[in-house]
């Protein structure tokens, strides 16, 4: 057992994401996609799914210094060449209605100093091998939910000047208050916090705006909405109609912008991760709903290389909202991981579209998708904007506009 945690406490983090995360049912499988530094909570995971009624639980097992030897050693013609089983095994389970666990913690600069190109490359064929597992996720055939652990590396990121034995101690404090593991009934809290997401979303789609202007020191950004679009956040449903909360922990309300249809530049407001690369204050400009320049001060190159990974890229495919007095922009960190920065600031995705964020999206082959305003490409890369002076404006059709935000906090009430 993990020293930084007692087991009660890793066995209710592990409760919450099988009964709240992908809500497993009885006799249903399960697939467990994680870094081997995780073990401790894999194990959690797995008792407490065949408590709930499990019939199988599976694991993918990874090694995220694998990836740091690979860049250094291997021969530089093979870093377009993929391991295709596992995307395979990913699918197939997904496609049996399996639920799936991913349990993200990756080190953020593990791959800092190593060579942009040679990173890219690796990104690249791995998101393309993935496609047809990434597009059953997107879908929602089958339950799936994104957690963290400490590690650490991660830890020794965030928190730098602490001792060292300190530091996974801190982490884990962060992660038990954001996912709300500290409320007397963490599960009966989780189901609240959702039904207020969700009211968020009723409001939102009432509205029917036809755009979003976001506005902060830096950020003059107007994002066209798709004609069908819809706004989903906190809880999703599977393709067997079963609820599930896809992010623990999640503080959004998202949608489909239309891809052709962004105008303006946006300033970052925190570092994005990316594939072991750190991107940090950076400015994407667009027009027509494409990236015309980008400047970064800190890993401009492999951000210049995500834009150019395939057309859809340089385009985006989601635009999330969150209050800036979430969990996890209270705890004042910068996680360095999207899963936890995403939910402290409202942000844009560049690449690969929701199809759940649009009417009868689960049914559209990718022609209609794209007509309807819908964004393909291999990656889906979050980032954020959004801070505690940003503005939000809907407009509508008529072009009269409404506050949806103000300084970073909802200017409605969704009750």
């Amino acid at each position: 057992m993990p020293t930084f945690c007692s087991s009660d406490e890793l066995q209710t983090y592990a409760d919450l994401i099988v009964r709240v995360g992908v809500n497993l049912q009885p006799g249903q499988r399960l697939l467990v996609r994680a870094d081997l530094q995780t073990v401790d909570l894999v194990r959690a995971v797995a008792r407490s799914a065949y408590r709930a009624g499990a019939r199988f639980v599976d694991i993918l097992w990874g090694d995220e210094q694998l990836a740091l030897v690979r860049v250094q050693e291997a021969p530089r013609d093979s870093l377009e060449e993929v391991a295709a089983w596992v995307p395979t095994v990913t699918a197939a389970h997904l496609e049996a209605g399996d639920a799936l666990v991913s349990i993200y913690a990756a080190t953020p600069t593990l791959l800092s100093g190593q060579d942009p190109a040679l990173i890219s490359t690796m990104m690249r064929a791995a998101a393309r091998a993935a496609k047809p597992a990434s597009d059953l996720v997107q879908r929602h055939a089958a339950a799936w939910v994104v957690v963290s652990y400490p590690t650490p590396g991660w830890a020794a990121e965030i928190f730098p000047d602490l001792p060292a034995e300190e530091r996974l101690p801190r982490l884990w404090q962060a992660i038990a208050t954001t996912c709300r593991l500290d409320q007397p009934d963490p599960i009966a809290a989780w189901q609240q916090h959702v039904q207020g997401l969700e009211a968020c979303c009723r409001y939102m789609n009432a509205r029917r705006y036809d755009a979003i202007r976001l506005r902060a020191p830096g950020t003059d950004l107007t994002v066209g909405l798709a004609d069908d679009h819809l706004w989903a956040g906190g809880g999703a449903h599977n393709a067997a109609g079963l609820p599930f909360v896809p992010n623990l922990p999640t503080d959004e309300i998202f949608t489909l912008p239309h891809r052709a249809r962004a105008e303006g530049v946006l300033s970052s407001s925190r570092p994005l991760n990316y594939g072991g690369t750190l991107i940090d204050d950076f400015r994407i400009h667009f027009r027509d709903g494409r990236v015309t320049a980008v400047s970064a001060a800190k890993g401009e190159d492999t951000l210049r290389r995500l834009v150019e990974t395939d057309e859809g890229a340089a385009r985006l495919g989601e635009l999330a909202l969150v209050p800036a007095s979430s969990p996890v922009g209270r705890t004042g960190l910068l996680f360095a991981n999207t899963l936890f920065d995403e939910n402290a600031a409202s942000h844009l995705a560049l690449g690969n579209g929701y199809r759940s964020c649009i009417r009868d999206g689960g049914s559209m082959d990718d022609g209609r998708f794209t007509e309807a305003g819908g964004n393909l490409s291999v990656v889906h890369v979050d980032f954020m904007i959004g801070t505690a002076t940003m503005d939000v404006d809907g407009i509508c059709a008529n072009g009269s506009i409404e506050p949806v935000m103000r300084a970073g906090e909802w200017a409605f009430s969704a009750t």
